[in-house]
C-alpha cells in the first residue's frame, strides 16, 4: 500500500508544480532499479554486470 500511495504522491505533485522532467528520471530509476533486483536473482547476471 505504501508503494501505491508513494507513486500517487509523486504523480500528483507533478502535475500539480508542472515538474514533467521528474518523471522519465523516475521511469529510468525505475529500470535500474529492476535490472539491479532481476540481476540478482538471474543466471544472467554475469552479462548485465558490465552494464553497471
Amino acid at each position: 500500500m505504501a508503494k501505491q500511495s508513494l507513486l500517487k504522491e509523486l504523480v500528483q505533485f507533478a502535475m500539480r508544480e508542472k515538474k514533467w522532467w521528474l518523471v522519465p528520471l523516475l521511469v529510468i530509476l525505475v529500470i535500474i532499479g529492476g535490472l539491479i533486483v532481476f540481476a540478482q536473482s538471474s543466471a544472467l547476471a554475469p552479462f548485465l554486470y558490465p552494464f553497471f
